[in-house]
């Protein structure tokens, strides 16, 4: 019975912690592209490999450590873009571990000679597991000392669940601005450790996303033959994702003075509640640095959440490390074709 009531314990206590965010999340979510959107694979034109790490709360054990690896590329003969996705997501004292591989496929399809439309779907393959090992129990105390002198006889079996989750997106561009929609978990697919009457359905994630480049007078880099032009521009940009009866908001802004790129972001919307406390979560700040060539790019992120919700301060926020490189794949014998790509950061 003990261990029943152990397990309820922790699911109450890691409760309020699911319902704000029962999927991953990244504040730099321009810079998990394909993780956002399905239609974002081979949406640079190019090859393109990258890494995230995100550590929310570290100062409390019920903490969220999120990490992803990606690799997406165009195929210009068939105006295609596909993609693999690698995640990796630790939540709480627990350990409950989630690992998911994706496979994406995109679809460039030119509307207009200044409106593209990419629709893109995902087939995800995910793994979730259950580690009590760094939980200790009342029966390995003792009474007298306090201290933990024996192991303990809670047992709790094979707590691990595989299932296929499916995802469809798409974003309509333009040479400035984006808009994109994804829908995540569309199967519904049951995470349930134990898969006799319980069911527990994964709800389906709805996301829309957009923004506006708005750009300014070009810095000059370099001289001579070597002369290019350093990006100068301002990119307010917004998502908003609801996973179940929750929802929240990302609104802020990018300000590009290339190398560099600065950005703040609010989380949250503050006109309603989650269970009488007001839905406010985190100001985000970001910076970046890019490096661009002629035919590849580099670019490196971190930001800071500072949690503004009841939570506090004192949970740490959130840090975050994002890390990208693309190149040119296509043969140089061959014309280019008309293509455009999506103006969103790359943070």
């Amino acid at each position: 019975m003990r261990k029943y009531l152990t397990v309820i314990c922790l699911f109450m206590l890691s409760a309020p912690l699911m319902v704000t965010a029962q999927d991953p999340q990244f504040s730099q979510f321009y810079s998990a592209p394909l993780y956002l959107n399905p239609a974002f694979a081979g949406a640079t034109q190019q090859a393109r490999i990258g890494l995230n790490y995100r550590n929310q709360w570290p100062a409390i054990d019920a903490n969220f450590v999120t990490m992803s690896a990606y690799f997406d590329t165009y195929l210009e003969d068939y105006n295609s873009g596909v993609g693999f996705l690698l995640m990796r997501d630790t939540e709480g004292q627990a350990g409950l571990k989630s690992t998911s591989v994706g496979l994406q496929y995109a679809y460039q399809l030119y509307l207009t000679p200044w409106l593209t439309f990419r629709p893109g779907v995902q087939i995800g393959f995910y793994n979730r597991n259950v580690n009590f090992n760094d939980l200790t129990f009342g029966d390995q105390f003792n009474p007298v000392t306090g201290e933990i002198e024996n192991p303990s006889a809670e047992t709790f079996g094979n707590l691990s669940k595989n299932f296929i989750d499916l995802s469809f997106g798409g974003v309509f561009y333009t040479g400035n601005a984006w808009l994109g929609g994804t829908f995540n978990h569309i199967n519904k697919p049951n995470t349930a450790f134990d898969n006799g009457s319980n069911p527990k359905q994964l709800p389906m994630k709805i996301s829309v996303h957009g923004g506006l480049k708005i750009p300014f007078k070009p810095g000059i880099m370099g001289s001579g033959i070597y002369t290019r032009p350093q990006e100068r521009s301002l990119t307010p940009t917004f998502q908003y994702k609801k996973q179940g009866e929750f929802d929240q908001m990302d609104l802020g802004l990018y300000l590009t003075l290339e190398p560099l790129i600065f950005g703040t972001f609010y989380r949250g919307i503050p006109t309603k509640s989650i269970q009488g406390f007001n839905n406010n979560e985190s100001i985000v700040f970001l910076v970046g640095f890019t490096k661009k060539g002629k035919d590849d790019a580099l670019n490196i992120g971190y930001s800071y959440d500072y949690t503004i919700s009841k939570l506090g301060a004192s949970s740490g926020g959130a840090h975050e490390v994002s890390l990208s490189y693309s190149w040119s794949n296509r043969d140089p014998r061959k014309p280019p074709k008309n293509v455009m790509q999506i103006p969103c950061p790359d943070f």
